[in-house]
């Protein structure tokens, strides 16, 4: 089958990523207006469903890129349809960083479509397939600063700002972690294809556990410092301060709260 003869229910987009869409549309319009009895709850449903959204959207684009660059299997797999469902490893690409964004505030997305890479041909698309995941979560950051680094805030409410702050965190640690050169994350998928035989063969046992390693590493006080260090700086650079960040995670956890995060407080 070619991707011009491709069923057209191939790329229908699913049921099931429409409804995350719509979770994260009428809890983000509940977050703006101040709907929510519970704005934390909002906040929480809002930051959750749009980090799935983003997901979703991180693997088609791998799986997309795929097919225009020779695997046109990724259509029968379901992969292009946004349906989390239809991933290889649905705990690693949705359960997984759903834990680490609650957990630690960390935007970590998972591996999850299998490309059958003997079907493509080329150093260049095997390095664009493994980029094109982490590129999505850059298009989503730029998206997600843009109202501060534009100074775009008038008129947006405290606490859509503060979601908006953490999200945009979420996702500029997501690119910065998944380019990473780890086995496992696509950083390391995109030099893997330029590294000899024998380096290949060495660092394959450590991919399944690449995710987890760095996630481990991140739980290391000095590193965690000195990696949340860079992210703030870059985040400044973008408009978006500590403050805001720290008070959208602490929102988005509306179990706890910090008296500093409070209006007023």
């Amino acid at each position: 089958m070619s991707t011009a003869t491709a069923r057209p229910s191939d790329r229908r987009i699913s049921p099931v990523f429409l409804g995350i869409v719509a979770v994260a549309a009428v809890t983000g319009w509940a977050t703006w207006t101040g709907f929510a009895e519970q704005p934390g709850l909002a906040v929480f449903l809002f930051v959750t469903a749009a980090w799935v959204v983003s997901l979703c959207l991180h693997e088609y684009a791998h799986a997309r890129t795929a097919l225009h660059s020779g695997d046109i299997s990724v259509g029968a797999k379901g992969y292009l349809t946004l349906n989390p469902v239809k991933y290889t490893h649905a705990l690693l690409s949705i359960v997984l960083p759903v834990l680490f964004v609650i957990m630690g505030g960390i935007g970590l997305p998972g591996g999850a479509v299998f490309i059958e890479r003997g079907r493509i041909r080329g150093r260049w698309r095997h390095s664009l397939i493994s980029a094109a995941g982490p590129l999505t979560n850059v298009l989503f950051a730029v998206v997600c600063t843009a109202p501060f680094w534009l100074d775009a805030l008038d008129g947006v409410p405290r606490d859509f700002r503060l979601a908006l702050a953490f999200l945009a965190l979420l996702q500029v640690t997501a690119a910065i972690l998944n380019f990473l050169p780890v086995p496992g994350l696509d950083g390391y998928g995109v030099i893997e294809p330029w590294l000899s035989y024998n380096v290949r063969r060495q660092v394959e046992p450590l991919a399944p556990f690449g995710l987890l390693i760095v996630f481990a590493l991140l739980w290391i006080p000095a590193l965690n410092g000195v990696f949340f260090d860079a992210i703030d700086a870059l985040l400044r650079g973008l408009g978006i301060g500590e403050v805001d960040t720290y008070c959208g995670f602490e929102l988005y956890r509306f179990w706890q709260t910090d008296p500093l995060c409070t209006p007023g407080g």
